[in-house]
């Protein structure tokens, strides 16, 4: 069981990555949104208002993928964090812009004052996509780590094209779960533009994660990663269609479907190495010499088996509670209080 322990930590930790990106994005393609295809006041809070009930809590799957890392894979988060540490505090900076503008919008009494917001929520929202997403394709694709798991090089040493394709794979797949999530939450030109958009440019929106999928996984040239791409892009097909058809809710499904078997065969193409050193392969760290002793992992699994079912049940219900659609009509006329 104890050699076991670190796979299934390292499958957990997949997970967490997925969630993130699955829930996550949506709420940072809401935010980009905002500036690039809202016009009006009421356009603007009608999209706020679909992930205000729930993008706090989206957040959390970042904390937990990192805390989780830390935990099970201290060698690995070290690294990772140490090597990466401009990227991740510029994740930082995004995250705290865009959860700053979304609480002061509304305390905003001027149009120039709500476009500041909005501008501060959209680049925040860009910004960790970017970022996250380059972090992650630097995960998959390697740095350059020393035989002590040091990176070799400057501060900038992380900006490589994996990493550029990464950012911005991220970045338009965010986009794409964005206008999937709105043509489950909205009614009128939000949901119409949603099933226009989706039906003409899903494929390319998606083309970016696609090849660092295929990209990653035609470096090992395994039999499982390359059977989880083919079913991404099975999924991927059938979201387009539905899409074409306006059926929300598979649409939204097949594209979740796409980016779990992309996620899962990234995890698997790599396995078992966490972090490919490019410098020798040799300083690559693993599964095995990245982990934690093995009571601390099952300690860990005790907890995650006990606390994970309630924390999604609680997400689940959020959602269910918060799941009607919200129009237009719905958004009341701002006002503001002056003081006296």
């Amino acid at each position: 069981m104890a050699e076991t322990l670190p796979t299934i930590w390292f499958a957990l930790i997949g997970v967490l990555w997925l969630g993130y990106l699955l829930l996550e994005g949506f709420d940072l393609g809401v935010g980009m949104l905002m500036r690039l295809w809202a016009r009006d006041e009421r356009s603007r809070r009608q999209l706020l208002n679909t992930i205000g009930p729930v993008w706090d809590g989206n957040e959390v799957w970042l904390l937990t993928a990192g805390g989780a890392t830390f935990a099970a894979f201290p060698h690995w988060y070290a690294s990772l964090f140490s090597a990466l540490y401009l990227p991740l505090t510029l994740t930082l900076v995004g995250l705290i812009l865009r959860a700053v503008a979304i609480e002061y919008r509304g305390k905003a009494i001027t149009d120039a004052g709500r476009a500041v917001w909005d501008a501060c929520l959209a680049g925040g929202s860009l910004l960790a996509a970017f970022t996250v997403g380059a972090m992650l394709a630097l995960t998959t694709t390697g740095l350059p780590l020393d035989a002590n798991g040091d990176r070799v090089g400057g501060p900038f040493v992380w900006i490589t094209p994996y990493a550029l394709l990464g950012g911005v794979a991220v970045v338009l797949y965010a986009i794409a779960q964005a206008w999937a999530f709105l043509g489950l939450k909205t009614d009128g030109a939000a949901r119409e533009a949603a099933r226009r958009v989706l039906g003409r440019w899903l494929p390319v929106l998606v083309a970016p994660l696609a090849l660092w999928v295929v990209l990653v996984v035609a470096r090992r040239g395994a039999v499982l990663p390359w059977v989880l791409t083919v079913l991404a892009v099975v999924a991927l097909a059938a979201a387009w269609m539905w899409a074409r058809a306006g059926r929300e809710g598979l649409t939204f499904a097949g594209m979740a479907g796409f980016l779990a078997a992309g996620v899962a065969a990234l995890f698997t193409a790599v396995y078992p190495v966490v972090l490919p050193s490019t410098i020798d392969p040799a300083y690559s760290l693993t599964v095995e010499n990245a982990s934690s002793g093995a009571y601390t992992l099952t300690v860990m699994a005790w907890v995650t088996v006990v606390f994970v079912p309630i924390v999604l049940a609680y997400t689940a219900w959020s959602y269910w509670t918060f799941r009607r659609r919200i129009a237009v009509t719905h958004i009341p006329t701002a006002h503001a209080v002056r003081p006296v």
